[in-house]
């Protein structure tokens, strides 16, 4: 969903939400309401919380690109690819590092990069080539 769309709607109630991306999409039309001081390390922790709450209820059929077997995800590894460098010290920094270099709020370049890795990932998945 892109920004326009998002701004245009009123907040969905939780229960409606299908699926992480749906949840990201609520965060990006009110980032102030859910994440303290916009900070992409309280995003990744709220994440975190989607996740662990995904293996209590047996959720395994959802994409989750946040979190892989090695603790990184398909996202972390989209971006230090894109990046071309790799980081031990996760997405969140490395993208808030990226922000302040760039003079851009962490939580937009953020939402920038999140729409970028769907669309490419749309791609690979419609021709064929997911990875």
């Amino acid at each position: 969903m892109t920004p326009e769309n998002t701004a245009s709607r009123e907040p969905r109630q939780l229960t409606e939400l299908r699926s992480v991306y749906e949840f990201l999409d609520e965060i990006r039309q009110r980032p102030g309401m859910w994440v303290r001081h916009r900070s992409l390390q309280h995003l990744d922790s709220i994440l975190i919380g989607y996740r662990v709450a995904m293996e209590v209820h047996g959720i395994r059929e959802e994409e989750f690109p946040f979190w892989g077997v090695d603790g990184r995800g398909p996202f972390e590894e989209w971006f230090q690819q894109r990046r071309g460098q790799h980081s031990a010290l996760g997405w969140p920094v490395e993208i808030e590092r990226d922000a302040e270099a760039a003079g851009v709020p962490a939580i937009e370049l953020f939402f920038s990069l999140l729409d970028e890795y769907r669309a490419e990932r749309s791609q690979s998945v419609e021709s064929g080539s997911e990875g």
